[in-house]
């Protein structure tokens, strides 16, 4: 009798947790469901510049190579602080050191030295000085620069905008339907969002003050921001 009431007991406990595994029911639906692709587009003008900078040296030796890295390393650092970049702005984003090899023809490679390599990410919001940014990172030695790379820094109220957007084309796009087939929507059933973001364009430039100086007087133009979403609708 005990082992009996014992079982009972666990099956007991056991129902709730099966009944709350089930997946939820599927909505039921009198008339026809509808499902709709729909896409908002906003517009904002980037705010926020991004620059990938770094120093690369070679030396006899690995300790040397490093050391001169970071010697001038600390110099591009104090560059973009006295430029009025702050500490929160510049982030390392690579640290490397590679053996550097001489290749010869039919003979093996020969270790000639080390390279070292050390690279930032540095970020500003005034645009209108990348110019002036970059010379103070060539003057300091940088010899490896890309971008600017041009971002919307705070994209929530934009994307909130987008997202707004794509309903009313859902609803326009899902009243159309309905005409067509001499029927109305009834109601929503479901909502599902796949985003798609804005991509930031990264420039290419070659090293030097001649090349700081070309794109001192960039253009930050426009940046789209999109959100899709999949709507389904109940039609009778």
């Amino acid at each position: 009798m005990i082992r009996t009431l014992a079982c009972a007991s666990l099956l007991a406990l056991a129902l709730p947790a099966a009944a709350a595994a089930q997946p939820a029911a599927v909505q039921e639906i009198s008339g026809t469901r509808l499902d709709v692709v729909a896409t908002g587009e906003v517009t904002r003008v980037p705010d926020v510049a991004r620059i990938n900078a770094g120093v690369i040296t070679r030396a006899a030796t690995a300790t040397e190579a490093l050391r001169l890295n970071a010697q001038r390393m600390n110099a591009v650092r104090e560059a973009l602080r006295r430029a009025g970049i702050a500490d929160r702005d510049i982030q390392t984003s690579n640290i490397g050191l590679h053996p550097d090899y001489r290749h010869a023809e039919n003979q093996p490679p020969a270790l000639i030295g080390y390279q070292a390599t050390n690279e930032v990410s540095i970020r500003f919001r005034d645009i209108a000085q990348t110019g002036r940014i970059l010379d103070a990172l060539v003057a300091q030695g940088a010899n490896q620069i890309n971008g600017p790379m041009l971002e919307i820094d705070r994209p929530e109220t934009a994307l909130d905008e987008a997202r707004t957007t794509a309903i009313a084309n859902a609803r326009v796009r899902a009243e159309l339907y309905a005409r067509s087939l001499g029927m109305r929507v009834v109601r929503v059933l479901s909502v599902s969002e796949a985003g798609m973001p804005a991509v930031p364009y990264m420039r290419q430039m070659a090293v030097g003050r001649a090349a700081s100086m070309d794109v001192a007087n960039i253009e930050p133009g426009e940046q789209r921001l999109s959100v899709a979403l999949t709507v389904s609708f109940e039609l009778r």
